[in-house]
């Protein structure tokens, strides 16, 4: 009673701001646990079954068998990457934070190992082998792997020294990295869907291609950026609508694309390593 009382009192660009955010990280919670589930049946099932070369059926080139460590780079990275999609989520709700502090802790620092553990898993890949996509796409990715670790770092001093609102902010920056594959593979879907793949090559060094190095993950950091900057008590009202109104539409957008993934890939995916 007392929180609805309190909820109540706050503003009306508070209140909408909370509420943005509450649909936006619920959606994704539900969609990179699917996300990551489907990484985690897909590429690790391969590995199981003994035929990795079904890695390149999604992504091309990702396994050859004369590049070991590169191969196992970038099984780092996956099998981390799962793990980040689905322990993220739970990081970010408030309910367990301030019940249950110590299981927060604990999922925080094998969260932020594996966070580090993706970085170095896909940087060990791009300097063994590269990416297909050539220079603009190493650099893209080899900026987005060092922007994870050190977003994974600075979360982690920043909560070691109880500095506990830079904590969250870094927190928020690495989860909007963390999602960047899960984003990657959505936004290409629809461009495929609506565009027709225009500027896509299947050497992924068209003009999509090279602005998909960096897209994936730099809107993600700036509506992170937005959201952080939109809390502080200081933010004038119109800033926060305006922020409630950005994490509306990203909202909208992931539960279209997570609606038409399930259906199509990751669901079918799933359901087929578990035997259904």
């Amino acid at each position: 009673m007392t929180n609805l009382t309190t909820s109540a009192r706050l503003p009306i660009s508070t209140l909408l701001l909370r509420w943005a955010g509450i649909a936006l990280v619920a959606t994704v919670w539900i969609s990179a646990t699917l996300f990551g589930s489907y990484i985690l049946a897909f590429y690790a099932g391969a590995i199981a079954d003994g035929e990795m070369e079904k890695w390149n059926g999604i992504l091309p080139r990702i396994y050859e068998s004369d590049y070991p460590a590169a191969t196992a780079g970038i099984g780092l990275h996956f099998a981390t990457g799962g793990i980040i999609l689905v322990l993220g989520c739970i990081q970010l709700m408030e309910g367990i934070r301030n019940r249950y502090p110590a299981f927060h802790r604990w999922i925080g620092r094998i969260y932020v190992a594996a966070s580090v553990l993706a970085g170095i898993g896909g940087l060990t890949f791009i300097a063994f082998k590269g990416t297909i996509g050539g220079t603009v796409m190493n650099i893209g990715f080899s900026l987005y792997g060092i922007l994870m670790i050190l977003a994974a770092v600075q979360a982690f001093r920043h909560a070691y020294a109880r500095r506990i609102e830079q904590h969250r902010a870094w927190a928020l920056r690495l989860f909007a990295l963390a999602i960047g594959s899960w984003l990657y593979r959505m936004d290409y879907g629809f461009w495929l869907l609506l565009a027709d793949g225009a500027g896509h090559t299947n050497t992924f060094s068209g003009p999509f291609d090279r602005v998909m190095a960096f897209f994936f993950y730099i809107p993600n950091l700036l509506v992170a950026e937005a959201f952080i900057r939109a809390r502080k008590p200081t933010t004038v009202p119109a800033l926060k609508i305006g922020a409630a109104l950005i994490l509306a539409g990203a909202t909208a957008f992931l539960c279209l694309g997570t609606y038409y993934f399930t259906k199509f890939y990751w669901g079918p995916a799933i359901l087929e390593r578990v035997g259904i």
